[in-house]
């Protein structure tokens, strides 16, 4: 198993490995798990999601994380960061995909706070933003918990149609110093 890159206190995320295949494609394959995509993945599909998370390991430094309950050890979904490029601007986002059997604990937001306070603190990124489908309730209440607020909106290319997004954004927290001003 590969190294924690982030822990919190109830999950452990780390890189994605080719022994996660079989736990991210009983995940990835669930149509009620992937309704924003309207589809739950084929083998192929959670096949290149997997190679394409190993790969920006290497090119970014992060990228989707195996998100471990550490109290069973169960693979629970992925939850991490990823490089974007939305209408022309390369972005830091954040995102979170967990088996359903594991929604409503509470999990995406422990999870994505980690992850958004790593993009601050250490990525020192100066926007983090999540790309969400208007009728993901479920992922806007964790943007939103987040403390992310909407921004616009953009329509993604996928599968052949235009699929609207709502554009969710994070700012690092402003510090303030002796003379009172934020710095």
């Amino acid at each position: 198993m590969n190294s924690p890159f982030l822990e919190t206190s109830r999950l452990i995320l780390r890189p994605l490995a080719n022994e996660d295949f079989s736990s991210l494609h009983a995940v990835l394959s669930k149509e009620k798990v992937m309704y924003a995509w309207e589809h739950g993945f084929s083998e192929t599909e959670s096949t290149d999601f997997l190679r394409n998370m190993c790969k920006r390991y290497q090119t970014d430094g992060y990228a989707y994380f195996a998100a471990v309950e550490k109290s069973s050890s169960s693979f629970i979904g992925v939850i991490g960061l990823l490089r974007e490029e939305i209408e022309g601007e390369t972005c830091i986002g954040i995102g979170y995909i967990l088996d359903d059997t594991f929604w409503g604990k509470g999990y995406a937001l422990e999870g994505a706070k980690a992850c958004l306070s790593y993009a601050f603190s250490k990525l020192h990124a100066h926007r983090v933003i999540a790309d969400i489908r208007p009728e993901n309730a479920a992922s806007r209440r964790v943007a939103e918990r987040l403390g992310m607020k909407a921004e616009g909106v953009f329509d993604k290319f996928y599968y052949g149609k235009h699929m609207p997004h709502i554009i969710y954004a994070a700012y690092p927290p402003t510090t303030t110093g002796d003379n009172g001003n934020a710095s």
